[in-house]
């Protein structure tokens, strides 16, 4: 029989147990072994069968069980210390207390998933496990940060597979009050809500949830509330789902209704408002019409609220593709905003242009959310060094005018949280060497660029642990494997083969991650006996552990799960190579320790950063990776090995796939499995060894999402607070005017004439020219701009490359007609052909980047060809 009504009945926990109620809501317990480890002892089975969820466990435990701990002096003195521990956690000063006190007060990080634990499942992949890290790191360094996203009644999907190997799709519904979240009140008891206006009169009302994540709290919303009707109560259904406008409305629920929510929490707990907003990724973009709107109900014009708004914004993209970024039809954008639907005093056309593609080879009917976000923020970045130049290339066409290595968007490269990633069985062996607590600190704060203390750990025990660790992956995959054929239809009597799957002897190799087709999934099937060659060799075997989701409507990337199921189903190979469904973070925790080589072979360069193979490494995991994201960054033969690609332009996709996977299978066969199973006099694989310490000792530091938070910290939300404290509502007005009079005059600003003391084309390294140029500003002043000489070595179409910009200062007064003199040096500092240019940029002191207006004057065509501006 089914229930016609559902409750969730929470246990009453004696009164010395109540503080086991507060470790299970604050999420620090995800990352924090002694907190897991109290839990555990509650009941080990019950906290087995909850999948080590402690508000599962909880709700399970006898009244009998209870009462016997409330009673167990030992537990309860435990329970004491844990709970202090956390107080000091969530209320002492940390690495961001320790900073020069012009830091922002608070930061917003919006984010359309996180991952934080797989007990809230509200993440899809590679994006969410980045945004909860993220969290994590800053609740260990202090940041003030406000997380904010949305609560999806069915998350993600979960994955099965068919007895034929097809991917399925199942949603179950999650019911909040059954996980480690808690309702946002109103002072009087009542649910703390947010409303957002559509179109029609009506209203989309959203709960705000609140999970702590340390010190970090996340709020949530959620719109499966009374007051909607069925189709809003269905708008956080799951993630990413549903058509164009059940996105836009998660989007403007996301960005317009996050900023309410950040307001509501404010307003309710006396958090410090945030002075920085970080958009991550162009779902959350809506965010900075809702300050636009905020500033314009105070008295501010829209150009003005712009200024303002986008001085304290950071926008990060994730995507190296045109085709990952969210786009909506002009017509669908436009009915949700305006006069009858939500912002009503912001003209419609204003908001149309923030996301309209204006650049060539752009659809003008469509609205592009990065392109929104890019535009209301002063500070931009990708997620790694080659993300960021592949960022400024497919952006370039916002900065008119200007070379791609000179748009304004930087780059802080991912990192991850290694208390969540890091095997209890590797931090005990650090901290066996230097002590818990500096271990504890090596991982969260990180700072060092270099884990010397890895040097002292004996071989011996590095090659224990590492057999360990493949011990329990070995277990581990044995076990949902069994369950995955039981899924699949199988019967117990069937499955006695599973008992033979893996050996723990045996060079592992792991494949997981999301199922887009550039992650090229099947890319090791390619020649599919050199792989079962490489699977049964009989000396030097490999084994492989493949996981991995793809999209609910991509039935491309559901065939490529198909057919590699299907290869892992053959019985020749079935014990060495096996696919494991449903990969999420309680499969990954076990993955990433108990795998020898990490592989990755993405086609390049459409791995933004690609976080999993740090995962892997900061557990003693070597990559084997194409040179792409992180890795093309970190690489060094001490590390791993870099995949060859054949990405030159023109190269046909199946002989580039053909050309790669033969690379990867000359490493597999000539290089990683010699190198794992050659012993030396020790008997042991002391080459192999060395590599894995290299990679703790050198890689381990770099990949640290304390790193990354840091890099932001002082790279992008110090600078945003200084500009938001900057642009107030005076400023901004200044501001607004200001670029509205340059962009005016700027046709009437030109580079006239340009003489140097050079008399030959031919001139000796280190010599110093004068450069005399002559401009007109039109309407403008030398206080609006900036006139440069862009000097350095040219290639054959006299394209400069590396460039030395140098100012030019006005010479007196301008001449009759108006126009200016700018003089000043020009060092001939490389040899071989060497040119330079001369530039006008406008110029304002609140301003973060000269390229953020995209105007640019520069010499005419018949100036550049008078001038011969070119020495050899």
């Amino acid at each position: 029989m089914k229930a016609i009504r559902r409750f969730t009945v929470r246990p009453v926990l004696p009164d010395p147990l109540r503080p086991l109620s507060d470790l299970a809501r604050n999420l620090r317990w995800s990352w924090h072994a002694e907190t897991r480890d109290l839990f555990r002892s509650v009941d080990p089975e019950r906290w087995a069968a909850s999948g080590g969820d402690p508000v599962r466990l909880l709700g399970s435990v006898p009244p009998a069980r209870l009462a016997e701990l409330a009673g167990d002096r030992p537990f309860l003195r435990r329970l004491a210390a844990v709970a202090g521990d956390l107080h000091d956690y969530t209320s002492g000063d940390r690495w961001y207390q320790t900073q020069p006190e012009d830091l922002p007060a608070a930061i917003a990080y919006f984010s359309p998933e996180f991952g934080i634990t797989a007990a809230l499942p509200q993440y899809s992949g590679g994006l969410g496990i980045l945004a909860g890290d993220h969290l994590k790191a800053a609740s260990d360094l202090g940041v003030p940060l406000i997380g904010v996203g949305l609560l999806y009644r069915h998350g993600y999907f979960r994955q099965t597979l068919s007895r034929d190997g097809w991917q399925q799709e199942h949603y179950p519904v999650l019911d909040p009050n059954e996980l480690p979240v808690v309702q946002l009140e109103e002072p009087d008891g009542t649910p703390a809500q947010v409303a957002l206006a559509l179109p029609g009169g009506r209203q989309l009302h959203a709960r705000i949830w609140l999970a702590q994540v340390g010190r970090v709290p996340l709020l949530m919303l959620d719109s499966d509330v009374e007051e909607n009707d069925l189709g809003e109560r269905g708008v956080t259904d799951r993630l990413y789902g549903g058509g164009s406008e059940h996105r836009l409305l998660q989007e403007m629920l996301l960005g317009i209704g996050g900023v309410r929510a950040v307001r509501t929490y404010c307003r309710l707990t006396g958090h410090p408002e945030p002075e920085v907003f970080h958009t991550n990724e162009g779902h959350a973009g809506f965010l900075g019409l809702e300050r636009i709107a905020e500033l314009c109900a105070q008295g501010l014009d829209f150009d003005s609220a712009l200024e303002s708004v986008r001085a304290g914004t950071v926008f990060t993209t994730h995507t190296p593709v045109p085709a990952g970024i969210d786009r909506f039809d002009r017509e669908l954008v436009a009915r949700h905003f305006g006069p009858g639907a939500e912002l009503p005093r912001i003209d419609v056309e204003r908001v149309l242009r923030l996301g309209m593609e204006t650049y060539p080879g752009g659809q003008t009917n469509l609205f592009n959310m990065a392109v929104m976000g890019l535009r209301l923020a002063q500070r931009a970045n990708g997620v790694s060094l080659l993300h960021g130049k592949v960022s400024r290339e497919m952006f370039a066409g916002l900065w008119p005018g200007f070379d791609a290595d000179e748009v304004p968007i930087t780059s802080v490269t991912n990192g991850v949280h290694a208390p969540t990633w890091v095997a209890p069985e590797v931090f005990r062996l650090g901290a066996r060497q230097i002590g818990a607590q500096r271990a504890e600190d090596a991982l969260t704060v990180g700072g060092s660029d270099r884990w010397d203390a890895v040097a002292d750990i004996p071989d011996q025990d590095i090659f224990d642990l590492r057999r360990v660790l493949r011990e329990q992956l070995v277990e581990e995959v044995r076990e949902r494997l069994r369950a995955s054929w039981r899924q699949r239809g199988a019967h117990t009597a069937e499955l006695g083969w599973i008992d033979d799957v893996l050996d723990p002897d045996v060079l592992t190799i792991g494949f997981a991650r999301r199922v887009p087709s550039y992650k090229r999934l099947t890319l090791m099937l390619r020649d599919r006996d050199r792989l079962m060659d490489l699977l049964l060799h009989p000396e030097r075997p490999v084994q492989i552990v493949v996981a991995g989701k793809a999209h609910p409507a991509d039935d491309g990337g559901k065939r490529l799960v198909q057919e590699l199921v299907r290869f892992a189903d053959d019985p020749r190979v079935r014990h060495r190579i096996v696919f494991l469904p449903d990969y999420g973070m309680a499969m990954a925790q076990k993955l990433y320790p108990g795998c020898d080589i990490w592989l990755n072979n993405p086609l390049r360069p459409l791995e933004a950063c690609g976080t999993s193979g740090m995962k892997a490494a900061l557990n003693g995991c070597l990559n084997l990776s194409v040179l792409d994201g992180w890795w093309d960054e970190w690489f060094q033969p001490d590390f791993g090995w870099a995949i060859p690609t054949a990405d030159g332009v023109g190269t046909d996709p199946d002989h580039r796939d053909d050309i790669e996977a033969a690379a990867l299978y000359d490493l597999l066969e000539q290089r990683v499995t010699p190198r794992f199973y050659e012993r030396g006099r020790s008997g042991l694989p002391d080459r192999w060894i060395e590599m894995v310490r290299h990679t703790l000792s050198l890689l381990g530091p770099k990949v640290l999402a304390g790193r990354m938070v840091r890099e932001y910290v002082e790279r992008l939300y110090a600078p945003a607070a200084l500009s938001h404290r900057a642009v107030g509502p005076d400023a901004a007005r200044d501001l607004a005017e200001w670029k509205t009079r340059v962009r005016a005059a700027w046709p009437g600003v030109t580079v006239d004439h340009v003489e140097t003391s050079a008399s030959e084309v031919l001139a000796e390294l280190g010599t110093t020219l004068g450069l005399r140029v002559r401009v007109a500003l039109g309407d403008l002043g030398p206080d609006d701009v900036d006139v440069q000489v862009v000097s350095g070595r040219v290639d054959e179409e006299d394209r400069i490359g590396d460039a030395t910009v140098v100012p030019l200062k006005p010479v007196g007064s301008p001449d009759q007609d108006g126009r200016w003199v700018y003089e000043g040096p020009l060092s001939l500092d490389r040899t071989g052909p060497f040119g330079y240019t001369v530039r006008i940029l406008p110029a304002h002191r609140l301003m973060a980047s000269s390229a953020e207006l995209g105007l640019v004057a520069g010499p005419s065509e018949e100036l550049v060809a008078a001038a011969g501006l070119l020495m050899r």
